[in-house]
């Protein structure tokens, strides 16, 4: 009987040993993944890019203000990538998120040579960011344009009357927190919203009258808030080319001198721990080396939890076919 007791005894004591290597191991692993992760997103992608390739820059979704972005692309700027083909997919966003991209790219441009391929859409401030390069090619079916402004807000006065609820407010000024839905919208509260939105409209007109040098009469034509195709949008001097990836290349051959045999190279805008694909499945197996098979599984699916864009566009927009957008 005691025989049997100091087997059970041992054998405890040896799983409990194997329990903390396996923990330590996983620890470990864990953090060598976040170290390379850090190192990958501080150093960013062109760290680990071979000199002499193009990078390609996807902007897809809604587009507001980020300075992750912004850092990535100033990165880019230093890397040693010879040239950037920039495909655009996106309804717009917000009006200061779309210039802040727009300003990010045009220094961009002004280090290395930069072309737009606009894919399915490139609207409102999709196409503020496309106007940053100096040629924009778009494929003959993509949308291009919605030129224009919004600003937009529910207004539940009618349902909070019928449900006998009213909200109480003390301001310091009629026009504070105005509109605030929760009321008939004033006529004044109208004016200056509408003030904001002519005045960003008028911005926006004339960056396209800049950018792709035209005069008013055609500004007028192409500036009335519509989408056009692209088949459409070259006749209207909104993008220079019909084409795809290959014209881009096309392009920068023939008038940046780029080398036609350089490979085109993915350029993350914004690595993420969740993003990288090698380290989730990395940490995903320290933890199933632990036993902990459930959290393993909630790792690997990560990335399709980080795909749903769950973005509050707040302020003035610059945004087309909203219910579309990822």
């Amino acid at each position: 009987m005691s025989l049997d007791s100091d087997v059970i005894i041992d054998r405890r004591r040896i799983r409990r040993k194997l329990t903390f290597w396996r923990i330590m191991a996983g620890l470990v692993t864990i953090a060598a993944i976040v170290t390379f992760g850090a190192i990958a997103t501080t150093s960013g992608p062109a760290a680990l890019t071979p000199s002499g390739s193009i990078a390609r820059v996807n902007i897809e979704g809604l587009i507001r203000s980020d300075q992750q972005r912004v850092e990535a692309l100033e990165r880019l700027e230093k890397s040693s990538h010879a040239a950037v083909i920039v495909h655009i997919n996106s309804p717009g966003g917000t009006t200061a998120g779309s210039e802040q991209l727009h300003e990010a790219l045009v220094r961009l441009k002004a280090k290395k040579p930069l072309v737009v391929v606009v894919e399915g859409l490139a609207a409102s401030g999709g196409y503020i960011a496309a106007m940053a390069a100096d040629h924009i090619v778009a494929r003959q079916s993509s949308l291009v344009g919605s030129i224009g402004v919004l600003f937009q807000f529910p207004n539940f006065a009618e349902l909070l009357k019928t449900v006998g609820v009213k909200v109480e407010e003390v301001k310091s000024s009629p026009l504070k927190a105005a509109p605030n839905g929760f009321e008939p919208t004033s006529p004044e509260a109208r004016a200056a919203l509408d003030a904001l939105v002519r005045d960003s409209y008028a911005w926006f007109r004339g960056l396209v009258k800049e950018r792709r040098g035209m005069d008013d009469a055609l500004l007028e034509k192409v500036a009335d808030g519509r989408v056009f195709t692209g088949r459409q949008a070259v006749e209207l001097k909104l993008i220079d080319q019909l084409g795809d990836e290959k014209a881009a290349i096309a392009w920068l051959v023939a008038e940046k001198k780029i080398k036609s045999d350089l490979p085109v190279r993915d350029y993350k805008l914004n690595p993420q721990f969740g993003d990288l694909t090698f380290l989730r499945t990395a940490a995903s197996i320290a933890f199933d080396a632990l036993g902990l098979s459930s959290i393993a599984r909630q790792i690997e699916q990560a990335g399709v939890a980080q795909a749903v864009d769950q973005l509050s566009l707040d302020g003035m927009l610059a945004l087309w076919r909203p219910a579309a957008s990822n």
